[in-house]
């Protein structure tokens, strides 16, 4: 928000641009840009920063946060959201906000004409960021080396001063002397200007992805060990629920279980009726929906890319003792066939539906169709 009024107190008509994905929503860009009465592009760019995360040129934080490589995959995409004249501004939007993990504007000031600084000829590109303000994503090493991934120049109007001298500012396209020099991690220049400004109600400085929280990246690094391949659908999964990953053998011409050839299945518990709504929208054909038949619990998904079975093949018997403790009744790394993998999940719905535990339930198998 600072950096927008920065730039619009040089008369430049600004744009925002905010990102979505697995990981953050742009919803505190939305208000924030109807504040500020900016128009506001929202682009989705799930799968291109899910490969990102898999395979970062410049390394992850201390969980999977890929922060140089995700701003520059912002700066890059703020190139070509909208054919309007407006010159984009790529950035953060509060006080220097952590841009991969902030869902706040990205401000793009514009002009009536184009300044050619970009792929095509796109014109300004600004973020919101403050020099010093992270260790990993905001030193002037790495801001430099965002534009370079990026393969653009990017102005940091909070910080212009410290930084060197943009073209944007050589060219006159941007007074350097009304740009600014706030660095570190403190508030008090920001907190400031945002009275001058007659800012009241902003956002605090934490962020907000998904990549910088312990537990979800310890079930993100499970995902992309045992499935390399998953999409950003499939990370929706381990957003609503506990998880568990199966060895799942399959069958050799002989009839036999191989080491050799298995899968991973995960079996995902919902913890709340929310997670078991979201489970429920997100199985695909062929998955697995099992819940308990005459008690009150957790909806549980089986999705496995290789077992499947149709609404012709038999249905196991699905009647079973919850255990009270799963770590001596469960053992995940043997599952040897459908029928052992659909029992593993009911004894998990089970055991995650308290009233359950030492008692034999009932359960319902449904294929999703």
């Amino acid at each position: 928000m600072l950096a927008v009024k920065v730039l619009q107190n040089q008369g430049i008509e600004v744009q925002g641009v905010a990102y979505e994905s697995n990981f953050f929503s742009a919803d505190k860009a939305r208000v924030a840009a109807e504040k500020l009465n900016i128009p506001l592009e929202v682009v989705d760019i799930s799968k291109e920063l899910l490969e990102v995360v898999k395979n970062p040129q410049c390394g992850h934080g201390k969980c999977l946060n890929p922060c140089i490589d995700c701003h520059a995959l912002m700066a890059r995409r703020a190139l070509t959201p909208s054919p309007s004249p407006a010159t984009v501004v790529a950035g953060e939007g509060s006080y220097g906000n952590k841009l991969c993990c902030d869902d706040q504007v990205t401000p793009l000031p514009s002009r009536s004409h184009r300044s050619g600084r970009g792929a095509g000829g796109e014109g300004i590109i600004a973020t919101g960021e403050v020099l010093g303000q992270r260790p990993m994503s905001q030193n002037k090493q790495s801001l430099g080396r965002v534009a370079s991934l990026a393969g653009v120049e990017i102005l940091r109007p909070l910080s212009a001063k410290l930084l060197p001298e943009t073209s944007y500012e050589k060219d006159g396209l941007v007074d350097r002397e009304k740009l600014l020099d706030i660095s570190g991690r403190g508030r008090e220049r920001q907190i400031e200007l945002a009275k001058k400004f007659g800012i009241k109600d902003y956002p605090s400085p934490a962020g907000g992805c998904l990549l910088t929280e312990k537990e979800f990246c310890k079930k993100l690094g499970e995902m992309i060990k045992y499935w390399p391949e998953c999409t950003p659908k499939d990370v929706e999964l381990i957003k609503h629920g506990r998880c568990f990953w199966v060895k799942t053998f399959k069958s050799t011409n002989d009839g036999k279980s191989t080491n050799d050839a298995c899968e991973w299945a995960l079996i995902v518990v919902g913890r709340s009726r929310t997670d078991n709504e979201a489970l429920a929208g997100l199985a695909k054909k062929g998955d697995f929906v099992v819940e308990l038949k005459e008690e009150v619990g957790p909806l549980t998904l089986i999705k496995n890319y290789e077992l499947r079975i149709t609404n012709g093949d038999p249905i196991p018997n699905l009647r079973f003792l919850i255990p009270d403790n799963l770590d001596k009744d469960l053992n995940l790394g043997k599952c040897n066939n459908l029928e052992d993998l659909i029992k593993i999940a009911c004894l998990l719905t089970g055991y995650h539906a308290p009233k359950a535990r030492g008692r034999e339930v009932n359960f319902q198998l449904k294929i999703t169709n």
